[in-house]
């Protein structure tokens, strides 16, 4: 009997040492590339227009009082006009250049007056925007200085779901602190970043670690940590960096001529769903629906039309909507494409040039009427002046929906601009065209709602709204 709890007892440590020796060290690593990682802090003049509360008058023994002197600005005379403060923030970034150029996130550096790099040495110097990327969240900045410890750049395309990887930064301002995870997914679009395809990552990454570097085992960077997903403003486990070949392709560019040139369609595109493959003829839900066709665009002058799907840019496939929004920005202005589309339940190919992305804003669309239909829509025509506003000749006005058009996603102040490619004008002929489609049946409606133009399909189940 002493001699089996002797040997399960060697058991137990052999195993115990066996995965001790399973485990990452990231030591090497930090102590190597560790010195390549910066602190940035940042300064900005900000106005107070006295539109925010301001330090209420406490007796200092009142157990508020602390609080509101910490925390709030001190009461000024409300006649004196605004006044101004200094704001500082902080974050990270790395050296790619022995001669003093860095990388970090576009949000850590935009409108600061000031931007102050401090080195692992304690070393410190003022550094120069030389330009920022809003759209991929990207910023070039530049030291005066030579001979600077530098990172080596890795390529994201071979990281694997799974694998290690490390993240160096300063989060709430603690320099050089290193937290460790793995890859979660790749590929990942988030909402109003269609031009990042970003690395998922369960690394700890908090307000600070914005900028810094994400290192695979090898000691390459694959990314910049950019943002986290929380609903507490701390980590929770999600945090997603931008692909380091994205970042050093706008920073080319940065350095080089100051502006950022991306290719435009002039499209609105939406996901494809199981029902609305369903509804257009294809084999499964995969590509990218264009829900509109901007006037003048590149794609109106090459033919593309609403309620194209389309399956591949330029020889490449497209899976989603974010496939064709990276594949089209990265392709240079200018240059001539093809493009294959599902249009009208078969293949056809498309030969258009680029444009070049305006940097704009769409405007927002407005409100009136009455009428009920067995979707549980009820509808009103658009007046000339909602159709002049909305720039659109044509639509019903969504005032109330219910059932299956609700289920479906349709809201209050939806715009139904056309069911399935064929515009409609008026809430009779809408009636018309959708008493055709037999119970179990899926009807695509073309919708404007606010700026943007979807698809939404609806299978009809035969009972009442």
């Amino acid at each position: 009997m002493k001699r089996i709890f002797v040997l399960l007892s060697l058991l137990a440590s052999f195993a115990v040492n066996a995965s001790a020796r399973d485990l990452p060290d990231f030591a090497d690593l930090v102590e190597k590339y560790g010195a390549s990682v910066v602190n940035i802090s940042t300064t900005q003049t900000v106005r107070n227009t006295g539109m925010f509360p301001q330090m209420p008058n406490l007796s200092e023994d009142d157990p508020m009082y602390d609080f509101f002197r910490r925390f709030m600005p001190p009461r000024t005379n409300p006649h004196s006009g605004p006044r101004e403060r200094q704001a500082s923030s902080l974050g990270s970034g790395f050296i790619i250049s022995a001669d003093g150029y860095l990388l970090t996130n576009a949000h850590v550096v935009d409108e600061a007056d000031e931007v102050t790099v401090r080195l692992t040495d304690k070393r410190e110097f003022k550094a120069k925007v030389i330009g920022s990327d809003r759209r991929t969240d990207i910023a070039l900045i530049k030291i005066e200085a030579t001979n600077l410890p530098k990172v080596t750049i890795g390529k994201p395309d071979q990281l694997r779901v799974g694998e290690w990887v490390v993240a160096i930064g300063s989060p709430f301002g603690f320099d050089n602190s290193v937290t460790a995870g793995i890859v979660s997914a790749k590929g990942r679009s988030l909402p109003q970043d269609n031009y990042v395809p970003f690395i998922q990552t369960d690394v700890a990454i908090n307000p600070g670690n914005s900028g810094g570097p994400l290192f695979n085992m090898k000691g390459e960077v694959v990314g910049i940590n950019s943002q986290i997903y929380s609903r507490t403003g701390g980590f929770m486990g999600l945090s997603f960096a931008i692909p380091i070949d994205t970042a050093i392709d706008i920073s080319d560019q940065l350095r080089t001529g100051g502006k950022i040139q991306r290719g435009w369609l002039g499209v609105v595109i939406q996901e494809m769903t199981k029902e609305l493959a369903e509804s257009f003829g294809l084999g499964k839900p995969s590509g990218a629906l264009i829900a509109r066709v901007e006037k003048g665009s590149p794609a109106e002058k090459g033919g593309l039309a609403a309620s194209d799907v389309v399956l591949k840019f330029d020889g490449k496939t497209i899976e989603s909507p974010a496939d064709l929004s990276r594949q089209v920005a990265q392709a240079k202005p200018g240059k001539r494409v093809s493009l294959q589309v599902w249009r009208k339940s078969q293949n056809k190919d498309v030969s258009l040039v680029l444009g070049e992305m305006p940097d704009k804003a769409g405007k927002a669309a407005s409100r009136p009427g009455k009428s009920t239909n067995k979707l549980g829509l009820t509808l009103n025509e658009l007046s000339e002046e909602q159709k002049k506003e909305l720039k659109i000749d044509h639509g019903l006005l969504v005032e109330d929906a219910q059932g299956v058009a609700a289920r479906a996603g349709l809201s209050k102040g939806d715009i139904i601009l056309s069911v399935k490619n064929q515009d409609v004008k008026s809430v009779e002929q809408f009636n018309e065209l959708t008493n055709v489609y037999a119970t179990g049946g899926v009807v695509a409606l073309r919708v404007l709602r606010e700026d943007r133009t979807m698809y939404v399909a609806i299978r009809l189940n035969g009972s009442k709204p």
